[in-house]
């Protein structure tokens, strides 16, 4: 979502603070800015509506040196996107703020400044930040006093850093609910949202906790806890690497990432498998002591990683003998649910922030579960830092606001995760094996299906003026439909949506016509005869469908349908392999369609606000 680089250095920091938004436009926004200190304690503030590279335009143009800054993507939450609403805001030619998540009683802060002569000249929640800092400066000697003044009155969730140009030797920033990271250096030092955004400049990392206060100079990091105490924060080396500007010979990130797919799940199953066994360390040191135990998996997902949970849903029960409840996090977290006994809560996210799933992992510590684990793709995170176990997916940074590749990654390990509880229940060795043989397999199935682009290319030119379709599918298919839906939806802007194929007769065959076409994944298992009975509901009413199915299916092309060939694989992994081809196929739709295919509108990768 939002994203924030700052510096404080001997040297100009300009260029540093441009590519570090550019390392974050993955995120997703829809303005940007940039705050400086000159030489004569001036603050030079730039503000542009759009890409970053319409801010380095504008800064290339009237260039503007400072040893220390703050910059900023948004992605509005409030306020239309315009140069107004843009960060950094200011307060009396004297504080800058910028700030990522939502000030909840934005609108009694603006009230109460309001009447004190404060003249606010956007629509953001953020710009009662900057006031509510100037007010404080009036109150107490210091920036970093009047900073903890602000944030006691603030509700609601930030990643927020404050610069006045009367210090003009240091930045403050605070973290409550909204991730920020530090970045030292020498004689120099960095914060962000994302240590992505850093890697030019320094490895050395220390992530803030929930309400930490760091200040930033030149020469040193203080950080305080909510108890205003000085704490040290540890310090790691990354070994994290990423080129914002890399796509190779891809397109579109998104393209690249898809075809990553077979090379990420080899990542993912480097040294967690051995002699036909999943190996529990895969999760972490004690995690045999805990998955031994477990009766009950609660899963807490949003969006892709959502139809993830869904997937996996049919695996703990079928084949770990397990149940398995699956959840929104924005719904479970505003429900009062019952825990059964022996439960493992698994909370899913590609970065480890999102502000939903997080806020239900902290809620789940005060209701009873046994233990938490989290997948996720992003070491150092707030969910990886906070949970009692993580698998690491080592999928590789993931740029495209779609997401492709940690999908299957998180599918492969959520099956590592099913077979390492099963293997205490009601799993057999050989039920183990044929699943760890299966993985293994994957990578060159997935190489296979990639294959399958030129037919997919030819097929989407059928979509060039659809506006709405149907994706079906059985079983543990059901979700990857969803999937599939989803990925439609958001990088083509077609209304898309899925159903369980036996659903309908209960409504959804009354929008079948001509102009409506129902994608079907299709693999040969145990309920195959249902869905050709499925298929030929749709048929019979006009429709023309597009059905992805293995040989061993029996489906023929002809006029009313038709089949792409998916190479044959093992039941189990079906739903990661079925993924591809519905990958490939929204993106080449959105090619038709002219869209965004990284970037789509509205649309943010890290949502870290509610």
């Amino acid at each position: 979502m939002c994203g924030i680089v700052g510096a404080v250095a001997q040297r100009d920091v300009a260029e540093i603070l441009l590519e570090g938004l550019k390392r974050l436009e993955y995120r997703g926004y829809d303005s940007a800015g940039v705050a400086l200190l000159t030489k004569d304690c001036d603050f030079n503030r730039v503000r542009r509506v759009g890409k970053v590279k319409a801010l380095a335009d504008a800064l290339e143009e009237a260039p503007c040196p400072g040893s220390i800054g703050i910059a900023h993507t948004r992605w509005a939450t409030h306020g239309e996107p315009n140069e107004t609403n843009a960060h950094p805001h200011a307060s009396s030619d004297r504080i800058a703020v910028v700030h990522n998540g939502i000030i909840e009683n934005h609108h009694v802060l603006r009230e109460m400044l309001t009447k004190q002569g404060y003249k606010f000249e956007s629509d953001t929640d953020t710009e009662v930040i900057a006031h509510l800092v100037h007010f404080e400066l009036q109150r107490h000697d210091t920036l970093l006093a009047a900073f903890q003044a602000t944030i006691k009155q603030l509700e609601g969730a930030y990643g927020a850093v404050v610069m006045d140009n009367t210090d003009p030797d240091r930045l403050i920033a605070a973290r409550s609910g909204s991730p920020l990271v530090i970045g030292y250096g020498i004689g120099e030092n960095f914060l962000a949202s994302d240590q992505l955004a850093l890697l030019p400049v320094t490895r050395r990392f220390a992530f803030l906790e929930e309400g930490d206060i760091a200040e930033l100079t030149r020469t040193e990091v203080t950080i305080y806890d909510t108890n205003g105490d000085k704490v040290e924060r540890q310090i790691k080396e990354s070994d994290v690497t990423h080129d914002a500007g890399d796509k190779g010979p891809y397109k579109h990130y998104m393209l690249k990432e898809i075809y990553e797919q077979p090379i990420s799940i080899k990542n993912t199953l480097e040294g967690r498998l051995a002699n036909g066994k999943v190996l529990s360390t895969a999760f972490g040191e004690n995690a045999e002591d805990i998955l031994k135990d477990i009766k009950h998996v609660q899963i807490i997902a949003c969006g892709t990683s959502y139809n993830a949970g869904m997937t996996a849903r049919y695996w703990f029960e079928e084949l770990a003998g397990v149940s398995c409840n699956v959840e929104i996090a924005s719904e479970f977290r505003y429900r009062k649910p019952i825990v059964h006994a022996n439960s493992l809560l698994v909370t899913i996210s590609q970065s480890g922030e999102t502000a939903d799933t997080l806020a239900a992992l902290r809620l789940a510590k005060e209701l009873g579960f046994k233990s938490s684990l989290t997948i996720c793709n992003v070491p150092g995170s707030s969910m990886v830092r906070e949970s009692d176990l993580a698998y690491m997916m080592n999928a590789g940074a993931e740029i495209g606001v779609a997401s492709t590749k940690a999908f299957t990654v998180q599918l492969t390990g959520l099956l590592l995760l099913v077979t390492a509880i099963g293997k205490h229940n009601a799993m057999s060795d050989e039920t183990e094996t044929s699943i760890v043989n299966a993985l293994l397999s994957l990578p060159a199935k997935i190489e296979q299906a990639l294959d399958m682009n030129d037919a997919i290319i030819e097929l989407a030119e059928d979509f060039a003026d659809k506006h709405h379709s149907l994706f079906l599918g059985r079983g543990d298919q059901y979700p990857i439909a969803m999937e599939g839906a989803l990925k439609l939806k958001e990088i083509s802007y077609i209304h898309a949506e899925a159903y369980a194929a036996g659903e309908l007769k209960h409504g959804p065959l009354a929008l079948i016509d001509a102009d409506m076409p129902v994608i079907v994944v299709a693999p040969n298992n145990e309920l195959l005869e249902k869905l050709h009975s499925n298929v030929e509901e749709v048929r019979a009413r006009g429709g023309l469908m597009y059905v992805f199915a293995d040989r061993g299916a029996h489906f023929k092309s002809d006029d009313t349908m038709k089949v792409l060939d998916v190479p044959q694989c093992e039941k189990i992994v079906a739903p990661i392999l079925y993924t591809v081809p519905l990958q490939l196929l929204s993106y080449h739709v959105a090619l038709i369609k002219g869209t965004d295919v990284d970037q789509p509108r509205n649309l943010a990768k890290s949502v870290t606000v509610e």
